[in-house]
């Protein structure tokens, strides 16, 4: 397999149709994987580090990773780490590991020492591949549990229907719904085009910056790289109905948003928020539902994954689970076993919640 290393993502059709078409062979396609994702990524934050891994196979794309690294810290990371819910070396299962090894080479070529590899999904070939690459290469190697996503697996078309009827049927739903309604029709749009998208995107950003700061946090919508990065997303996927934004409204007035993504066979539920003023009827748990209900008529699709995060909201409606994984590479002993020292004591601390809780706010309190 021959490597070929960019420091920036072209921005050529051929390459972003060969990079695609790798992303159909993965295990489970993800919209996170696909180059107009890292190219958004790129007009939005301009990385100074970035590292495109590109791997053929005499003229054909067989493999791509894209990371981020650190020079001076001689560290390197999954570049879309902080905007994808899962992240993958891609190529064929069949040639993961060669793929990964050859990455790994390049990577000790260029002084690399550490790895941090976030969001990497349980069920892919990668986490072996990784192993296997690391004893290779001189890496030791520590990969432990990260996320368990919550998802709705649709099933057949009986149990599709049984679960419309068991959405349908929940009490507080109903609730909620009959309290909105007094104020005016409850309606849920599903908006795909960009200039559908655009016209509500800045009550989208509003409402989710809105919500954080009742709660004395700070929405990373707050930041107008993340902003740019959400638009730059629904203009590249303009045309294609991968991004949907769903929106709850009562009357004219909108009270509850989703920003996700219907790709492959599956619907992603990236963003979501809804105006605090609500709060007391449960917005974002009727957009939830009606989702759902949607997705149950939608053939193509399979499930409706909740991301990443351990809402309550979500464990209402999930019937699965799909895990994430965080593993860390080096090439110092002493690194590695810090790390995994670290993930140990963290585990134990969760068996006394209020000094886990006081240790945490400790940190938070040093670090502001």
């Amino acid at each position: 397999m021959r490597i070929v290393l960019l420091r920036k993502i072209p921005d050529e059709p051929s390459l972003r149709q060969s990079w695609n078409d790798l992303v159909l062979q993965m295990e489970r396609p993800q919209v996170f994987y696909n180059s107009e994702w890292a190219l958004a990524l790129q007009s939005a934050y301009q990385p100074q580090n970035l590292l495109l891994f590109l791997g053929y196979d005499g003229e054909d794309l067989v493999g791509v990773a894209c990371l981020s690294a650190d020079v001076l810290q001689q560290t390197a990371s999954f570049l879309t780490a902080t905007t994808g819910d899962y992240c993958e070396f891609l190529s064929s299962p069949q040639r993961r590991e060669e793929f990964v090894e050859a990455v790994f080479n390049e990577l000790h070529q260029l002084g690399v020492r550490d790895l941090v590899l976030a969001n990497l999904p349980a069920d892919s070939a990668t986490p072996v591949a990784l192993r296997s690459a690391a004893k290779k290469c001189g890496f030791h190697f520590y990969i432990r549990p990260a996320y368990l996503c919550p998802q709705a697996e649709l099933g057949s078309g009986e149990k599709r229907q049984q679960l419309k009827t068991t959405v349908t049927g929940k009490r507080q739903l109903r609730r909620c719904l009959k309290a909105m309604e007094r104020e005016g029709r409850v309606t849920c749009t599903y908006l795909r085009s960009w200039p559908e998208i655009e016209a509500v995107l800045p009550d989208f950003f509003d409402a989710h910056v809105a919500r954080f700061r009742a709660k004395q946090g700070v929405s990373f919508l707050s930041a107008p790289e993340r902003r740019l990065f959400m638009e730059e997303l629904a203009r590249r996927f303009s045309g294609t109905g991968i991004v949907t934004l769903t929106i709850l409204s009562i009357g004219e007035r909108r009270v509850a948003w989703s920003y996700g993504f219907q790709f492959h066979d599956g619907w992603s539920l990236y963003q979501t928020t809804f105006d605090t003023r609500d709060e007391e009827n449960s917005p974002g748990y009727c957009l939830l539902a009606k989702i759902l209900i949607e997705a149950c008529d939608m053939n193509f699709l399979n499930r409706v994954d909740m991301g990443l995060g351990a809402e309550a909201y979500k464990e209402w409606f999930a019937n699965g689970t799909r895990q994430t994984l965080y593993a860390t590479l080096t090439t110092s002993p002493v690194r590695h076993l810090r790390e995994m020292a670290r993930y140990r004591i963290a585990t134990g601390l969760k068996q006394f919640p209020k000094l886990d809780a006081a240790i945490r706010y400790a940190r938070s309190r040093l670090k502001a």
